[in-house]
């Protein structure tokens, strides 16, 4: 029989979960709300520029006088005003699609604006998505925030990469500074490009979740060696620097340990790198090799694989996964090594930081050489 004390516990928390979910939906329900808004006004504005040919001089006054009407209120700039009609331009009412078969505008209305104003330095061309396919999802935009779909729409054209990035930032909670760091590094391209059996090995739905997990080549740029570094520097380096390498890894993925010791039939083995990833559910055992891929390295990682299902694996958890890191791989081989291995194996590539070699930095000028230039400048000039 429960304690009163037990009782009140639970109520508590029920109600507490209760307040957060209702809490949690305001804020959608607002997210919403707003981008809504944003996109009306777009189409207003785009409409009334169509009609009227009004220029930069209508958008600074309704700028002043939106500001006064709703002082409390941010967003009217002109700038964001600009972004309003680009993101009526870019999806449909719903906010779920790209807003393609529609009529063609043969400049987009921004662009017909003064050209002698500080808006030229964000020109908007017509939307590049207007000629695009049908697709076979919806495009999450009311779920993210204002920020995050300007940055999509300014430095992703390409909609299934868009469709990518937004589903990542839902998933992992993606920061607006996060979201553009990825970008650059073209996160989008990288995943699902390793070589390897996940077709063959796993169910089609985990096949294509776990190569969307991973990624190729692995850029580990926190670690840079200036002499000769094996397998042991990297993976020291990587677990000191274990936050960025989890990051670096993607969402979900938790450290369990380096040179992680297992036992099978009495002999012991060491894996290099121990993962395990909270979403998929399943332990990643990574292999760092300081060479060019091997086909014999898949033997020992098949064997791994096989010793973690049978030794760490609880109910609830789904099949090992191996993933083979090397300096580089060839094609052809890494497709061959996987033909007939029945443990689902990655094998990528990765990367170091640059440092520069010491024949360059001791060619480089010293801070009393930059000084002594600086001194001899000023005293020309004067």
């Amino acid at each position: 029989m429960k304690t009163e004390i037990q009782t009140y516990t639970t109520l508590l928390r029920h109600i507490k979960q209760r307040v957060a979910q209702a809490q949690q939906r305001a804020i959608y329900s607002a997210n919403e709300e707003v981008l809504q808004m944003y996109w009306d006004v777009g189409e207003m504005l785009t409409g009334s520029q169509v009609a009227d040919g009004w220029g930069q001089k209508t958008l600074e006054r309704l700028s002043v006088d939106l500001k006064n009407e709703f002082p409390k209120i941010k967003g009217f700039s002109v700038r964001n005003m600009q972004f309003m009609m680009q993101f009526y331009e870019e999806y449909n009412k719903e906010l779920t699609l790209p807003k393609y078969n529609t009529p063609a505008i043969t400049k987009s209305p921004i662009s017909q604006l003064n050209k002698n104003t500080k808006m030229d330095k964000y020109p908007i061309a017509q939307s590049p998505i207007s000629q695009l396919p049908t697709y076979n999802f919806e495009l999450p935009v009311k779920h993210l925030s204002w920020t995050h779909n300007l940055v999509l729409i300014q430095k992703v054209k390409d909609i299934r990469a868009r469709y990518w990035y937004m589903i990542q930032c839902i998933k992992s909670n993606w920061r607006v500074d996060y979201l553009k760091e990825v970008i650059a590094r073209d996160d989008y391209s990288k995943h699902g490009a390793l070589a390897n059996n996940f077709a063959e090995t796993l169910p089609t739905n985990e096949a294509r979740e776990v190569s969307s997990m991973l990624k190729d080549p692995y850029i580990f740029d926190m670690l840079t060696f200036t002499d000769e570094y094996n397998e042991r520097d990297v993976e020291i380096g990587l677990v000191k620097h274990v936050e960025q390498f989890l990051v670096e890894m993607g969402a979900g993925f938790g450290f369990m340990g380096r040179q992680y010791h297992i036992e099978v039939s009495g002999d012991d083995y060491y894996i290099d790198l121990l993962m395990y990833n909270a979403f998929m559910h399943r332990y990643l055992v990574v292999e760092l090799k300081n060479t060019d891929f091997k086909p014999e390295y898949i033997g020992k990682l098949n064997f791994y694989c096989s010793a973690v299902d049978d030794i760490l694996c609880r109910e609830g958890d789904n099949r090992t996964i191996g993933l083979l890191l090397c300096k580089t791989k060839d094609k052809v081989k890494a497709e061959y090594a996987l033909r007939d291995i029945i443990k689902p194996i990655g094998i990528s590539d990765y990367e170091l930081g640059q440092v520069l070699p010491n024949d360059f930095r001791g060619s480089l000028p010293t801070i009393e050489e930059i000084e002594s230039e600086f001194e001899e400048s000023s005293k020309e000039d004067e």
